[in-house]
């Protein structure tokens, strides 16, 4: 485990962002960088062919979704570039005010009037014209206050007081909130945050297990205590007992993914879009590259998100500080597990969640969120220490 240094002097974030980015670059960081970049051009060229298709349905333009993914995308990636600037380290004094106001979003979401629901649930805020989905700002607001919590705990880990109770109570009122939207899938990935972050900061495996074994349950009986969540898992057992409902989507996804072979049938080519495959531009958009690009693009993508979790472990591994190191653990852990389940979804080897895949699916706030994040990881990229 790498020594932990000095805490700096904190500057404003407004300083932080007029100065140039601490540190050097390293390669991990011009990996990762060009590893997002990369996820986002494969994403936008997949939301065009998908949402041109589903756009033409409901009488739009071709171009409607696309327009908007794009300028998300751009904001996005300014939004990184400016994170990429703040020293990580400021990130932790914010963290208590950013998970507060995660939770009054994750509150007021479920208010009739203030949230939306669509498809029966309760999941997004309308400022105008655009939709926020306070349960991706919550993923972040997750993994910065395990990192800050602790990291002002160092050297207590053996205390499970200050240590797994505080941090398991913030997920335990995290992942509720989420669920009574509801939202299996996203509470899943912030319990998966957390104990990554326990599990980074040293905290003794034995009540970590045991605590996750407890998770693991309560998230199968929150799954098997709900008809539809039920419906979903029998459906990933055997989704040709109910070939023209419940196992309609993982089928269809199938069929897509066959059709594709090895290089697949061309940009723009699939058929599944075309009304078979329900959620295509969102959680099934995988379904479609498949399809598209072949098993070549297919692993292509799964590789850069290989990819991303080795460099984003790497970062964490050498980073000079507890925060910065469990920080990037849960960033990681949070982008990697998330692929992990779309992906696995889609190929049918894990229940539909409703998860979408980073980077690539159709939605802003969680792409802004995903940047962000990403942006706070490089930052960390530049502090690293590299052993000679």
């Amino acid at each position: 485990m790498t020594a932990f240094a000095p805490q700096i002097p904190r500057r404003g974030l407004v300083a932080a962002l007029r100065s140039a980015p601490a540190g050097q670059a390293t390669m991990p960081f011009y990996v990762l960088f060009g590893m997002v970049l990369t996820l986002n051009a494969i994403g936008l060229v997949m939301v065009l062919s998908v949402s041109s298709v589903t756009n033409h349905y409901v009488g739009q333009s071709t171009w409607y979704t696309f327009q908007r993914q794009l300028v998300w995308s751009v904001g996005a990636l300014l939004a990184l570039i400016l994170v990429m600037r703040v020293d990580y380290r400021q990130w932790q004094k914010y963290s208590k005010a950013v998970l507060a106001f995660a939770g009054l979003l994750l509150v007021a979401v479920l208010i009739p009037g203030i949230g939306t629901t669509a498809n029966g649930a309760s999941r997004w805020i309308y400022f105008g014209p655009i939709s926020f989905q306070p349960s991706e700002l919550a993923k972040l607001a997750m993994a910065l206050f395990a990192a800050a919590w602790l990291a002002d705990k160092a050297g207590k880990e053996r205390n499970t007081r200050t240590t797994i109770r505080p941090v398991l109570v913030v997920c335990s009122l995290m992942s509720g909130l989420i669920l009574l939207q509801p939202n299996l899938g996203t509470a899943v990935i912030i319990v998966m945050i957390a104990f990554a972050a326990l599990f980074m900061a040293g905290v003794p495996l034995l009540p970590l297990t045991g605590w996750s074994l407890i998770s693991g349950a309560a998230a199968a009986l929150a799954a098997w205590g709900s008809g539809y969540r039920r419906d979903r898992l029998t459906a990933m057992l055997d989704p040709w007992s109910d070939p023209l409902d419940t196992g309609w989507q993982t089928i269809q996804s199938w069929v897509g993914i066959a059709s594709g072979g090895a290089s697949g049938v061309g940009l723009g080519e699939s058929r599944i879009k075309w009304g078979f495959l329900p959620e295509a531009q969102t959680d099934f958009i995988f379904a479609v590259l498949a399809e598209e690009m072949g098993w070549l693009g297919a692993m292509f993508v799964i590789g850069l998100f290989t990819g991303f979790v080795v460099c984003g472990m790497w970062i964490a591994l050498h980073t000079p500080d507890r925060f910065g190191q469990v920080l990037a653990t849960g960033i990681t852990v949070w982008v990697g597990a998330q692929a992990f389940v779309n992906i696995a979804a889609v190929v049918g080897v894990l229940p539909i969640t409703g998860v979408p895949l980073p980077f690539l699916s159709v939605g802003g706030s969680a792409l802004l969120t995903s940047m962000v994040a990403t942006g706070i990881l490089l930052n960390i990229a530049r502090q690293t220490r590299v052993e000679p």
